[in-house]
């Protein structure tokens, strides 16, 4: 087991030329390759250098990388100017799409017992082990899965095994992990290294992958004092020892812990990076554990136009809402639609308020009837805006113009934010 690369710290910036070099002199220890894929996050982490990293890649091998899959997960395919901005030098006939109800194969399952023994009893079935069948079938000599470590809802810290199993995975891995995520919840996990779910994939990889030449390029990405995306860490390497430095980075880098609870908070999402509550509700649970009980969470969505990824997930949002946790689950229990896809049910409890705060969805794409149907409030964009001017707060403690303070986090995707009573 090796680990290639491991730099950084919180106040570092590793800028384009250093990240060529490290990469570079990296994939030279492992010797030449003939037949390479990389496997990158889609779109929805552009900020996570993933898109620079893999053009790299491309320039170190030239024809011998062979296949580029971006980690889709359930999320729609890239569209082509997704393509040319996250990959521009990445020829697009690279570009495979990955079909998470079709493309996948089951190389095993992670075994009752284990899955019980390690979700405290809350999840007592065998998990489906899948993939992608090109990385099963498609007789590379390296496959480079590259990604973000940082917060994550469904599984503590993302990325390492992660994109392979869920970004790659098929319909029912990927509902259940989703859903064993949410079941044992995700306040309990976020931030931390060492979940159920993250070590039900490392019995995968280590019991059924140990024989795929893995390479994980890891990347912990932090705001500048203006709030634009800087990478500060790369960890190279085929093990977890580069999945958990990385972790104690980003932990460093992209968990903010505050003396005291947010009463109001504002959180804007980029237009071109969330066009979906399934991606925006970051939003909320990034900040949940941040809020205060009857706070209020505005989130200015210029781009939000549509609930699911998935259009069959989209239908079941809109049909059962982002209800308190015991009604979903008692949905599950009584519906077969929601019980036959978990990862929706999952993400119906990751986006509810529980009762405890309101959230305000302020969208031009989705109507006041839309918004309010699945269980939010309803807020005018272009008066919040005006209100609230993402130009005019930076990341943190402001005090607007009437006197009132308010939370500002200009993108959820880069952190975690939490007050230091609820993590006692």
């Amino acid at each position: 087991m090796s680990l290639y690369c491991a730099t950084g710290s919180i106040d570092a910036v590793i800028h384009p030329e250093q990240l060529q070099n490290i990469l570079f002199e990296s994939l030279e220890q492992i010797g030449q390759r003939k037949r390479v894929v990389v496997v990158p996050p889609d779109y929805t982490r552009v900020h996570s250098q993933a898109g620079p990293i893999t053009c790299m890649v491309h320039q170190f091998y030239g024809s011998h990388l062979v296949d580029v899959l971006p980690a889709l997960g359930t999320h729609f395919p890239m569209e082509e100017w997704q393509i040319d901005r996250m990959f521009p030098t990445l020829p697009k006939s690279l570009i495979r799409t990955h079909r998470w109800r079709e493309d996948v194969v089951t190389i095993g399952e992670v075994p009752a017992d284990f899955v019980g023994e390690v979700t405290d009893g809350i999840y007592r079935k065998p998990w489906p082990v899948q993939i992608n069948r090109l990385l099963w079938e498609g007789q590379h000599d390296l496959i480079i899965s590259v990604g973000q470590v940082v917060p994550h809802e469904v599984i503590g810290m993302a990325n390492f095994n992660k994109n392979l199993f869920i970004g790659t995975g098929g319909e029912t891995g990927i509902n259940e992990s989703h859903f064993i995520g949410a079941a044992y919840g995700l306040e309990r996990m976020m931030g931390r290294a060492e979940t159920p779910l993250r070590k039900i994939l490392n019995y995968a990889e280590e019991h059924f992958c140990r024989h795929l030449p893995i390479l994980y390029v890891l990347t912990v990405v932090s705001p500048d004092p203006e709030g634009n995306p800087v990478l500060c860490g790369l960890f190279i390497g085929d093990d977890q020892d580069c999945f958990q430095q990385a972790c104690a980075l980003s932990v460093e880098a992209n968990f903010v812990r505050l003396d005291r609870e947010i009463h109001k908070a504002v959180i804007y999402l980029d237009p071109e990076e969330f066009q979906s509550t399934w991606l925006g509700n970051k939003a909320i649970y990034r900040s949940r554990m941040a809020l205060a009980d009857g706070a209020q969470l505005i989130i200015l969505a210029p781009g939000v136009k549509t609930f699911g990824e998935d259009p069959a997930i989209d239908q079941l949002i809109r049909k059962y809402g982002y209800r308190p946790t015991p009604e979903v689950l008692r949905a599950v229990e009584s519906s077969d639609d929601l019980k036959n896809n978990l990862a929706a049910a999952a993400h119906l409890i990751h986006g509810s308020p529980e009762d405890r705060f309101d959230v305000v969805y302020c969208c031009e794409h989705l109507s006041q009837e839309e918004i309010e149907s699945v269980g939010y409030q309803y807020g005018n964009l272009q008066q919040m805006l005006k209100t609230y001017d993402p130009a005019r707060l930076t990341d943190g403690w402001n005090q607007t113009e009437d006197h009132e303070e308010i939370f500002f986090i200009r993108n959820p995707a880069l952190g975690l934010w939490a007050c230091d009573s609820k993590l006692q």
